[in-house]
Formats: structure tokens, C-alpha cells, sequence
């Protein structure tokens, strides 16, 4: 019984597997203690999640390569024949190797994160998954207007992130510049239409003008990034129909619709009060006459006359 016991202490094969036990255990405890000192230390639950599973994937890989290495004396012929296995299923699985690595970057780069508005791979929409494969979006757009969910709910693979630029409408800055356009006729008091726009924009956007400059500053601080004007303005240019006003105004990405709603209402009371000092451009066109029908003798065919542009 001894000299069992002591030729199973001195084999060299169970000495490697007391090693590899041992290994795990310390990678087992060194996952845990990670974990724990991420939920300590890491505040925002979304972030202390990607880190825990991404710590997880580490001590998983780590376990393989240690297997690797205590027995690599005995599995020279077995590497030779995996690695030529494995340069073949890397090659099949290549988009899924670019998927997974997708989303180690999105975990560590800070692309985007759930709740996120994102444009991935030619869709739209607000991030509600990130997986291990795939990004999961609710889709705005497409046939709905006004930046409005349409119900498909889309799978992108997190390679994208490598193949196509990925634009955020609400990472480190979550407001948007956008504008709203209005024809004045010739001979309207284009000061006064200015003034009126002006005006509006003020007593709409003033109380998110703190909080879109306190963002800018943080984005500024960041990156290198030039100053730029966050109040609402309104310019002036002069076409051959009529005189075009643009006010231009910064908005919260999910208010677009509703924030140019109340715009465009206070915009045309404003400018009814005016009594005909401001008057709406538009063009308009007069059908004096039909084409004869097919098969019809006799009829001699009219014109249509388009009328000129209001001004």
C-alpha cells in the first residue's frame, strides 16, 4: 500500500494534475476576489456587469491555456493536429471570432451601452442587448417619421463595429442640433419674422439651455473640439421665390418630434398676430385645362399654366 501510494505521488502524470487542480483553484479565487472588487468600486450597474462577465471570460481562457501548459510535453503530436484543426474553424467561424471581439470592444471601448440611440450597420434604433454575438436594437425610423419606434426589434452582429462607422446620438453628448426652415413672401417685415423666431426659440429651449451647455463642457474637456454657439439662431437667405428663414436650435434626441410640434405652433401664432406684416411664401400651381382622352375626335388639347411664386 505504501509503495502504491508512493509511486501515485511520484508519477509525473498525477504530480501535472495536482498542479492543474491547484492552478484552478487560484484562478477560481482570483475571478472571485475581481468580482468583488468590481461591485465595490464600479457605481453604474450596466458598466460592473460587461466587467464581472468580461473577468469570467478571462478566468475561462486563462483555464484552457494552463491545461495547455502543464501538459504540453505530452501533447506535442495532439498541438500539432488542433492547431490545424483550429486554423480551419477559425477560418469557418471568422465572423464569429469578429463578433466576439466586437464585443470585447464595445465592452472596454465605450461605443455605445444599452439605452444608447446608435446607427450600427445601416439600422437605427435604441440599444436594449448587448450580447456576446449580437447587438440587439428597437428600430426607429424607416417608414415612420419623427425618429419613432417601427415594432422590429433587430439582431446586429457586433462585428459591424469594425466594418461600418457607429454613430451615437447619445453617448457623451445627448442633444442635437436640427432646424426648422420658413418661407416669407417679398415685402413681409423680415426683421420683425426674425425677431418673432427668435423670441419663440428662447421661451421654448431656455430651460434645457444649462443642461446642453453643462454637456458640451464635458465633451469639450474630452476632446479636442472647437467652441460652438448652443443658443437658437435664426438666419436669413433671399431665392427666387421667397425670403427663407432658418432657426437652427439644439434639442434632446428623444424630444426632436415634440420640441419642433410646439415650435411650429407657437411659430404660426406668432405669426397670425402680425396682421399681414409677415406673410407664409408658397407656390401654387392652376389647372386651366385637361388633355383630351384617347380615342376622343375633335378635342383640341389645352394647356396647363403655372401660375408665378407668391411674393
Amino acid at each position: 500500500m505504501e509503495e502504491l501510494i508512493r509511486n501515485v505521488l511520484y508519477d509525473p502524470v498525477m504530480g501535472k494534475i495536482v498542479t492543474l487542480a491547484i492552478g484552478f483553484v487560484l484562478l477560481m479565487v482570483g475571478v472571485k476576489l475581481a468580482q468583488k472588487g468590481v461591485s465595490r468600486y464600479v457605481p453604474h450597474d450596466e458598466t460592473r456587469f460587461r466587467i464581472k462577465r468580461f473577468v469570467r471570460f478571462i478566468g475561462y481562457a486563462g483555464a484552457v491555456v494552463l491545461a495547455v501548459v502543464v501538459f504540453s510535453d505530452q501533447l506535442g503530436g495532439v498541438a500539432v493536429a488542433l492547431g490545424v484543426a483550429g486554423a480551419g474553424i477559425a477560418f469557418a467561424l471568422q465572423e464569429v471570432i469578429a463578433s466576439v471581439a466586437g464585443w470585447v470592444a464595445v465592452s472596454l471601448g465605450r461605443f455605445y451601452k444599452t439605452g444608447d440611440r446608435v446607427q450600427l450597420g445601416g439600422i437605427k434604433g435604441d440599444v436594449v442587448e448587448i450580447g456576446l454575438l449580437r447587438t440587439t436594437l428597437m428600430e426607429v425610423g424607416e417608414w415612420v417619421q419623427g425618429d419613432l419606434y417601427n415594432g422590429r426589434v433587430v439582431r446586429v452582429a457586433n462585428s459591424f463595429v469594425f466594418k461600418e462607422p457607429v454613430f451615437n446620438y447619445s453617448g457623451e453628448f445627448p442633444f442635437l442640433w436640427d432646424e426648422i426652415r420658413i418661407p416669407v413672401r417679398y415685402g413681409s417685415d423680415h426683421r420683425l419674422a426674425q425677431k418673432l423666431l427668435e423670441k419663440v426659440a428662447v421661451e421654448e429651449m431656455g430651460d434645457d439651455l444649462a443642461q446642453v451647455k453643462k454637456a458640451w463642457e464635458e465633451l469639450a474637456s474630452n476632446y479636442l473640439i472647437e467652441d460652438s454657439s448652443l443658443d437658437p439662431s435664426v438666419t436669413l437667405i433671399a431665392n427666387d421665390n421667397w425670403m427663407e428663414l432658418t432657426l437652427r436650435f439644439v434639442v434632446d434626441y428623444r424630444r426632436r418630434r415634440t420640441t419642433k410640434h410646439r415650435l411650429y405652433v407657437r411659430i404660426l401664432d406668432e405669426l397670425d398676430r402680425t396682421q399681414g406684416k409677415v406673410k407664409l411664401a408658397s407656390q401654387t400651381f392652376e389647372l386651366v385645362g385637361l388633355p383630351p382622352q384617347s380615342g376622343m375626335s375633335g378635342a383640341r388639347p389645352r394647356r396647363s399654366r403655372r401660375s408665378k411664386p407668391q411674393r
